[in-house]
C-alpha cells in the first residue's frame, strides 16, 4: 500500500480520519459557498458565468449535515429548493458519480466516496497542514499527550490535524475528536485563542450565534465572563480548557500565527484527570513551554517573525 507523504492529514492512529470527517467538513464548506451573505441560499438569478445546475448540485450535497446523514429525495428536494422529479434527476447523476448513495431497502441518500475524496483534497491542500504535520508529531511525543490544531470556521472550531504519541500514556478519553471535528469555540482552549484575536464587532457577531450550552461542570455560560476570559487570552497567548468541554478534560493551547501577525490556527495538548490530577495551574506550567516552543515553530514556518515592527 502507497504511503501518505509527511505532510498529509492522518488521523491520531497515523491512519486515515473515520470516513465521516470529511464528508461532514466538506458538506459544511459546500453549504458556505452555496449561501449569500444574507445568509439566503444563494440568488436564483443568474449572472454571467453562473451554473444554475452546478448550484442546485452544491445545494443538494449541501444539504447533508452531521445531524442529518441520511436524507430522502422529499428532504432532498426542500433543501434545495426544487421538485421531486428535478431533484431526482441532480440525484440520480451525483450517484452515478459517487457523490451519494443510495440505500437500496430505504431508497434513501447519504454522502459517497469521492465526497471524503474531495475532503481530504480540501484538508491536505491546506499549506499549514504540511508544515505542522512534524512539530505536533514531535509536540504530542515529548509530552506523551494528544496534541491537536483547529482552525475557526465561523464559532467553531474544526481540527485539521490530531497527532496521538507514539509512547503508551494511557490517555482514557478522546471524546471521538478526528481530523474534521468541530466544536464550539467557547468552550474550548484553542476556541479561546481564536477568538481572543478577533477584532470587537467580529467577535461580537461570534458570540451572537453561540449558544453558551453547558457541556461539562465548568463551561463558561456567560458571555461576559467569556469576555473577560479572552481578554486575560490576548495579554498571555495561553488558554486553558478545565473541564468545559467534557468532565476531566483538560487542554491548553497556543496561537499559531501567519506572516502578518494574525492568528490562523492554534495548537493544544489534552490531558485527562484520571492520568494527570494535579492543580490546573501545575497543568499549564508543565505543558505551557513546549506548548509555545511548537507553536511558535509552526509559526515561524508560515513566516512569522516577532521582531518584525508590524508584529511588535
Amino acid at each position: 500500500m502507497p504511503q501518505a507523504g509527511p505532510g498529509a492529514v492522518r488521523a491520531p492512529n497515523g491512519r486515515a480520519p473515520p470516513p465521516s470527517c470529511p464528508k461532514v467538513w466538506l458538506a459544511a464548506s459546500v453549504r458556505r459557498m452555496s449561501t449569500s451573505a444574507e445568509g439566503s441560499p444563494a440568488a436564483s438569478a443568474p449572472t454571467a458565468g453562473f451554473s444554475q445546475s452546478l448550484e442546485r448540485g452544491l445545494l443538494i450535497l449541501s444539504a447533508f449535515t452531521e445531524h442529518r446523514p441520511v436524507l430522502g429525495i422529499a428532504d432532498l428536494a426542500r433543501a434545495a429548493g426544487l421538485t421531486k422529479s428535478t431533484a431526482h434527476r441532480y440525484v440520480a447523476t451525483l450517484a452515478k458519480l459517487g457523490y451519494v448513495l443510495q440505500d437500496p431497502d430505504t431508497r434513501k441518500y447519504s454522502l459517497g466516496p469521492r465526497v471524503i475524496d474531495l475532503g481530504f483534497a480540501a484538508l491536505n491542500s491546506m499549506e499549514i497542514t504540511r508544515i505542522a504535520a512534524q512539530p505536533l508529531q514531535a509536540l504530542s511525543d515529548e509530552t506523551g499527550y494528544p496534541a491537536s490544531m483547529a482552525v475557526l470556521d465561523g464559532s467553531d472550531v474544526v481540527y485539521v490535524d490530531r497527532r496521538r504519541s507514539r509512547r503508551a500514556t494511557g490517555f482514557p478519553m478522546d471524546i471521538t475528536l478526528h481530523v474534521g471535528s468541530r466544536l464550539p469555540a467557547y468552550c474550548t482552549s484553542m476556541g479561546k485563542v481564536l477568538l481572543a484575536d478577533k477584532e470587537p464587532d467580529q467577535l461580537a457577531a461570534l458570540l451572537e450565534r453561540s449558544e453558551f450550552a453547558r457541556r461539562g461542570p465548568k463551561t463558561i455560560t456567560g458571555r461576559e465572563q467569556l469576555l473577560a476570559v479572552l481578554e486575560r487570552v490576548r495579554a498571555s497567548g495561553i488558554a486553558v480548557n478545565d473541564e468545559e468541554l467534557a468532565p476531566g478534560l483538560r487542554s491548553v493551547a497556543a496561537p499559531v500565527r501567519d506572516r502578518s501577525g494574525a492568528v490562523v490556527a492554534a495548537v493544544n495538548l489534552a490531558v485527562h484527570l484520571t492520568t494527570w490530577n494535579a492543580p490546573v495551574e501545575t497543568v499549564v506550567v508543565r505543558l505551557e513551554g513546549p506548548l509555545r516552543a511548537t507553536a511558535n515553530e509552526i509559526s515561524a514556518r508560515l513566516g512569522w517573525r516577532p521582531e518584525r515592527p508590524e508584529n511588535r
